[in-house]
């Protein structure tokens, strides 16, 4: 149950204006980013590949790079947010209020679930503009980025609370998060891989949530988006549930 409403609103709204103050360093770099993806593997490359899946490798890409931002910012905001109000020791004012650990909680992940849905809906109408492709399953749409959204952003709570450097925050997304993100279908179709790596896929949780997107996109996936769709409330489910109860223990929040 959430007995402070008010409280919980509070931290969301910190979070977004967080983000907004910020803008330069949240907002605009997944924007370009995206937009030097579109040029240079999408419409440069993308001109001596077939169709993909139906559409163009430009408007196939589309969808592989909003998961990418999605993922990337969930990840990152939510675990620099929280280790720096460690540091600062600005974390224990939040500590001392009324709140419990589900309010907490809840309270950063829906402000990056807010933060997540403006960066992939300025980098949507990149695509509707630039190349001419827009989401033809629009609840699907939202469910995968709300779902991912959600499990990334309690990692990154997790390893907010795990890190004793801000370097430690990077090692998640050094050797893990980035490798799968980038074998996980951003840039190719499974279809394209020899069985073997069909096979290796399976084990990639990221993968899941590209395919799943991608779906909303072209009406095609490698998978059934239900069991992908089951596969990522699982591992939230998971990361929701560990990172609660370190904040209900206050693993390494009170001094």
């Amino acid at each position: 149950m959430l007995g402070n409403p008010f409280g919980l609103w509070t931290l969301v709204k910190r979070e977004m204006i967080r983000s907004l103050k910020i803008i330069n360093q949240v907002i605009w770099p997944p924007i370009i980013t995206t937009l030097l993806y579109v040029f240079v593997f999408g419409l440069a490359l993308g001109s001596r590949i077939p169709n993909v899946q139906g559409v163009s490798y430009a408007q196939f890409l589309i969808p592989g790079l909003i998961m990418l931002q999605v993922i990337d910012s969930s990840y990152g905001e939510c675990s620099s947010s929280l280790f720096q109000g460690r540091f600062m020791n600005s974390i224990q004012e939040l500590l001392i209020a009324p709140m419990s650990a589900l309010e907490i909680v809840a309270g950063y992940v829906l402000g990056s679930l807010a933060r997540s849905f403006l960066i992939a809906g300025l980098i949507t109408g990149l695509g509707i503009v630039l190349v001419h492709i827009a989401p033809s399953d629009w609840p699907l749409y939202v469910s995968v980025i709300a779902m991912v959204s959600v499990l990334f952003s309690a990692l990154g709570l997790i390893f907010g609370l795990v890190a004793d450097k801000f370097d430690h925050i990077a090692i998640l997304t050094t050797f893990i998060i980035t490798p799968l993100t980038f074998v996980g279908g951003v840039f190719t179709s499974a279809t394209m891989l020899p069985p073997a790596l069909r096979s290796l896929e399976l084990f990639n949780p990221i993968f899941y949530t590209i395919d799943a997107f991608r779906r909303s996109y072209t009406g095609e996936s490698y998978l059934d988006p239900a069991f992908s769709l089951g596969m990522i409330a699982l591992l939230a489910a998971i990361a929701l549930a560990t990172i609660l109860r370190m904040t209900a223990i206050g693993y390494k929040l009170r001094t």
